[in-house]
């Protein structure tokens, strides 16, 4: 199965008052969300992880949980991303299109007004906005197809791309 992610965050404890998550510290909400990532996405999956990955966490703990989340796993670099080691990725990068089942999909951490391929139905997936389900909503109500895959507006879960091409079709 094919995963898309963003903005989760780990180790960073300024966003939950920002953002007003349901954590009382980083390391609760740490665990929760990597417990929540791997329950959904298995070691073979791919997963487009679409930027701020962590948070005030030193190098070494970074790296070390992301090597704990599963799948295979794919960097559209956010503006919270520092370093990591880029062998824990099948790729690290600003911007992705690609076509998956069929059909094709613009990634990048954050939301365009425009993107390739999309008189031809392209799907844009993005995070940075922590918004909620009310803003994909709107999207698809207003015919834009742009989804935020950020873990605010997907109950703090990688959203699959079965659910993604469901929501829009």
């Amino acid at each position: 199965m094919i995963y898309f992610t963003s903005d989760l965050h780990l180790g960073h404890q300024k966003v939950i008052p920002k953002r007003h998550r349901p954590y009382e510290t980083a390391d609760e909400m740490t665990r929760d969300i990597a417990d929540k990532y791997n329950s959904v996405v298995g070691e073979n999956d791919t997963v487009y992880i679409l930027g701020d990955l962590c948070g005030d966490l030193s190098p070494q703990q970074a790296n070390e949980l992301i090597a704990s989340l599963h799948g295979r796993k794919h960097l559209l670099i956010g503006n919270h991303d520092p370093a990591y080691d880029p062998s824990l990725f099948e790729e690290m990068r600003d911007f992705l299109l690609t076509e998956i089942n069929g059909r094709y999909f613009a990634m990048m951490h954050y939301p365009l007004l425009a993107w390739p391929k999309i008189k031809k139905g392209c799907i844009q997936v993005h995070g940075h906005l922590h918004s909620d389900m009310g803003y994909n909503l709107k999207n698809r109500e207003d015919g834009i197809l742009r989804y935020d895959v950020g873990v605010e507006a997907n109950g703090f879960v990688p959203v699959s791309i079965d659910r993604i091409i469901d929501f829009f079709s």
